[in-house]
């Protein structure tokens, strides 16, 4: 299989070597964080730990003695599988001079961040990744991205038909085997089923309770269900800005899969024509979108808007002290809709973007622009 090379993702990581000696290379399962850390380290003459490899894991069983006397770069592989290195790294991050600089690699796992965070506060720097984007593809890939997700072997594979059993066969391995290695303990067909559910509410405000009857689960059960898949980094929920601006505002998340190919599979969508007359293209658009948005953007400034009465805007991100707006439109000429005039008004947007899948982009007033998908990383990134 061919791959691609992700320069930026390197290249981030090293500047955030810069002021900290360990790195946490964070994403989800077969999104291709071995394949760049080994890349990593082949430039660096790194030593290589993978934690699911017996004889590595056997290697740092005494993990003090085995990494302190270590110089240069190390790079741990699936590092939340051995937790207890977290404290580890801590007292080999305070030592002066700094004889080795750390790169941990972390999958699906809800309590990864928060145990990284608590044992190496001040001492890591976060680099989320994900499969891949139109930016590391090219523009003129954007339909199969779309159409196939951007997990390296779904995006990569030879047909449609290999792209369709890869993502088949992820979902089930996901489910049954992977969530379990990180402490999971619920039953893979009553995760499937929601997360077949929530699919069909791709973009849509949560609803636990909406959720649970149908699926005969309490409400409870089911934001379990949705939190475990958001820690897997297969899902997003998006929250709600709200101010005080005199209407009632809508305080739930929405809710989106993160990856454009596994939404599609859960959809049991055959083709990109299904696609195409499904009722759910447009919020599939959307969600594919906003994620492009958000790998430029971060997604800690990042919410979405809407009121009781109707008004909304997909997506509200904060820059610099301004606010700047995005709509998701699959049309060939997106206008300025009522909502995004409203939102202006409500919210006071420096800029708003209306995202396209077009193939030019262009003025809508003096404060709004109809924006190509291609052309969206060059107008992002001026904001950050």
């Amino acid at each position: 299989m061919k791959t691609l090379q992700r320069a930026e993702l390197l290249t981030r990581i090293g500047d955030r070597f810069r002021a900290n000696p360990v790195v946490l290379l964070l994403g989800p399962r077969q999104c291709g964080k071995t394949t760049l850390a080994r890349q990593f380290a082949a430039e660096r003459a790194a030593e290589y730990f993978d934690l699911e490899a017996p004889v590595d894991a056997s290697r740092l069983n005494q993990p003090l003695t085995a990494l302190e006397p270590l110089r240069g770069w190390v790079v741990i592989d699936e590092a939340q599988l051995q937790p207890e290195l977290f404290a580890i790294l801590r007292v080999l991050a305070d030592r002066r001079p700094l004889p080795a600089r750390f790169l941990l690699l972390g999958s699906a796992s809800p309590d990864l961040v928060t145990g990284v965070s608590e044992s190496l506060a001040g001492r890591v720097a976060l680099v989320p990744m994900g499969g891949f984007d139109l930016s590391e593809v090219g523009g003129q890939a954007l339909r199969p991205l779309w159409w196939r997700g951007g997990f390296p072997r779904s995006f990569l594979a030879e047909s449609d038909a290999e792209s369709r059993r890869w993502r088949a066969d992820f979902i089930q391995t996901f489910l049954e085997r992977d969530l379990r290695r990180f402490g999971v303990q619920v039953a893979p067909s009553a995760l499937r089923r929601f997360w077949n559910m929530v699919a069909h509410h791709h973009g849509q405000i949560w609803n636990a309770s909406e959720i649970g009857r149908s699926l005969g689960e309490a409400h409870t059960t089911v934001k379990r269900h949705l939190d475990i898949l958001c820690g897997a980094f297969v899902m997003r929920q998006l929250p709600p800005w709200f101010e005080n601006i005199g209407k009632r505002q809508v305080k739930s998340p929405k809710v989106y899969l993160r990856d454009s190919g596994l939404l599609h599979e859960l959809l049991g969508l055959p083709s990109f024509a299904a696609l195409e007359a499904h009722p759910k293209l447009g919020a599939s658009w959307e969600g594919f979108a906003l994620e492009e948005v958000l790998r430029i953007t971060g997604d800690r400034e990042a919410y979405f808007w809407n009121t009781q009465g109707g008004a909304e805007l997909d997506l509200l991100v904060f820059a610099n002290g301004r606010r700047y707006g995005f709509e998701f439109k699959y049309a060939d000429a997106p206008a300025v809709s009522k909502s995004l005039h409203m939102a202006r008004q409500d919210l006071k947007l420096q800029h708003a973007f209306v995202v396209h899948p077009g193939g030019k982009s262009y003025p809508l007033n003096e404060w709004a622009e109809a924006v190509a998908i291609g052309d969206l990383k060059a107008r992002a990134e001026k904001l950050t």
